[in-house]
Order: structure tokens, then sequence, then C-alpha cells
């Protein structure tokens, strides 16, 4: 590297940096202001609020936000460089305006590459602790109060209970139904089903099976049964959101895989949180790329304009991944093309402003 790539490299992290700790250091001051009567009714102390929450809150919070930043951070001291004539002066010296971008990319490489470790292996371990504080302190426990409850639990396997009790593991009203193709072939209805937490099984009662062959049917009924099924009262008691949060990419992966298996339809909602975690880092090259083409030509708005236009986009940018995954969880469209397509306009943006940009 030459003294000019040391000199960009230097400028880019330091300006990224910089304004993301400013950000957070914000962002912490807001939080406290807002949960400080939770704070102080809670029994946390101060090593455990600092340490449990907020060293968990700082990762999460700066991951969110690095793209954006990454954006702005490029606009705000590219602008400074060409108003300053510097990239003027570089240009001038037979530098390629490519040339010029190596040290741009290679900073976004560093802070993409430190993204995706951060979301895919640190982030979920520091968000399980933060909700787990959370739960603890600020009373902020899930509870399940859904009513007719349907779930597959694996193909062609249903259940069904009216209501699920989350302070005690019971379900009333159980019915589970077994299908081949359109075809059921047994049913089985219970009032009421227990979690063993200590036997890791339901218990079933006052319990009645049906099985249908042709047109033959047997009926077996009982009073009590220890039985294994395919899911755990746990799987009632979990924030959906927050189990997103919790997993690392390798136990993700396990968790598409199993529901998958059962045939889950919320499948798309972990989907999309594993392809999210590589579109937003590759998204930093993409977001760099329109930063410097826009900033580093010399407009008479001068840096004001420059940071007016770089909102525009990377506001643009998120409401087009809202829009994107809206329509994969709610309009079947695919999970992977949903988190991939923003980053797909983009990217066409980025060619074009890289044409006008000066040579």
């Amino acid at each position: 590297m030459k003294k000019l790539d040391l000199y960009i490299i230097r400028k880019f992290l330091g300006t990224f940096f910089f304004s993301l700790g400013l950000i957070l250091s914000i962002a912490i001051v807001f939080d406290i202001s807002e949960r400080l009567e939770k704070f102080l009714e809670s029994k946390a102390t101060v090593m455990d609020i600092i340490v449990d929450y907020y060293l968990n809150f700082v990762p999460y919070f700066a991951n969110v936000f690095s793209a954006l930043f990454t954006f702005i951070s490029v606009i705000f001291f590219t602008s400074k460089l060409a108003s300053n004539s510097e990239i003027i002066a570089i240009l001038s010296t037979g530098i390629s305006f490519r040339r010029l971008t190596r040290p741009y990319l290679m900073s976004a490489a560093l802070i993409a590459t430190l993204s995706l470790l951060l979301s895919a292996f640190v982030i979920p371990n520091a968000n399980r602790k933060r909700n787990l504080f959370a739960e603890q302190h600020l009373n902020r426990r899930y509870m399940n109060n859904e009513k007719n409850i349907h779930r597959q639990i694996a193909p062609g396997t249903y259940i069904y209970m009216s209501s699920l009790s989350p302070s005690t593991p019971v379900g009333f009203h159980f019915a589970l139904e077994r299908f081949n193709g359109d075809t059921l072939v047994s049913k089985w209805t219970s009032d009421r089903v227990e979690w063993r937490e200590d036997l890791k099984k339901w218990r079933v009662y006052r319990w009645k099976v049906r099985e249908f062959a042709g047109n033959e049917q047997s009926y077996y009924t009982g009073e009590q049964l220890d039985t294994t099924l395919n899911f755990s009262f746990k799987e009632f008691t979990e924030d959906p959101k927050r189990v997103k949060e919790n997993l690392t990419l390798p136990q993700l992966n396990e968790y598409i895989d199993r529901q998958k298996l059962r045939g889950s339809a919320n499948v798309v909602e972990f989907q999309l949180e594993k392809y999210k975690m590589f579109a937003n880092a590759f998204s930093t090259f993409i977001l760099t790329m329109i930063g410097v083409c826009i900033a580093s030509k010399k407009v008479r708005g001068g840096m004001g304009f420059h940071l007016g236009v770089g909102l525009t986009i990377s506001f643009s940018y998120i409401l087009f991944m809202q829009f994107s995954t809206v329509f994969a969880t709610n309009g079947g469209m695919n999970p992977m093309l949903a988190v991939w397509l923003p980053d797909i306009l983009f990217a066409i943006v980025a060619l074009f402003v890289y044409r006008l940009a000066p040579k």
C-alpha cells in the first residue's frame, strides 16, 4: 500500500468509528433515560446493568447501523477531500479513479467482514444475555396468549389446542391429526395435555384415538398416557423475534432444517434472518462505492448537498429492504431474492454513478 491508501483508510475508518461511537453514546443515554425507573425498581446492580445489558446492547446496535454509517462516513470525509481540492490533486497526478477506490473497498471489506462475524457468531450470544436480563429485570417476559393454536409438527401431522396456559404447561382440548396426502389416517383427541419437564414428555389425559383404514375404523380410549410428541412446551413460550436474535449462524441453519422437516410456515422469517447476515455485509461495498462516486465531485452545495443525497439514497435502501421483507413474509416472495433484491438494485445505481464520477 502507498501513503495515499493509508491516508484514505485512516480517514475512512477513523470517521466511521468516531461517528458510530458518537451515535452509540447518544443511543445509550436515551435508553438509560427511558429505562431508569425500571432499573431503579429492579434488583439489578450497576455492574449487572453495564455488563449484562449495555455491553451486549452495543454490538447489536452498532451492527444494525454499520452499513448506514459506513455510507455517511464515506460521504462526509470524501466530500471534505473534494471541497479542499484534494481529489482533483490526486487525479491530476495520473492516478485513475478506479485506483482511487481501492483503499475505500479495502476499508469496506474490513467493516463487512467484522459485521458478518459479529452477526453470525458474537451478537446472538450477546442478545441471549441481553434478553435474559430484560426478562428478569425489565418485565419483558414473553406471554403467549394465542387461542385456537394450530401447528404442523411434521409433514402431514397437525396439532390443535384451544388454549395454552403459559404459567402452567397445560393445553386444553388437544387434537392430533395425521394425513396421508389428503386422506385422514388417524385422529387423537384429549381434554387436556400437560408438559412434564422431569420426563421430557407430554402427559395426555382422557384421550381417544380413531384410526382409519379404508372403510374400517379402530377406536381406543384411555385415562392417562405419557408420550413423546414432535414439539415441546418451550416452543410456545419463546418469543419468535428473540429466538431469531439468539441463534448463531450454525444454530440458525439447524433450526431452519428442523422447521423445513416439520413443514412449518414460519421458516421464511428465519431464512430472511440468515440471508440478511450476508446481504447486509455485502451492502457495505455497494454503499461505499455509491458514496465515493457521489462525494468525490466538487459541487456548489458542498458537503451539505452530498450528505442530503447520501441520506436520501441510504434511507431509500432501508425502505426497499423493508418492502421486500414484507413481500417475502406475507406475499410468498422467495426469501433469498427478497433480501438480495435491494443490493441488486443499488448495485445498478452504484454502476451508474461510477460512470458519472470524475475520471
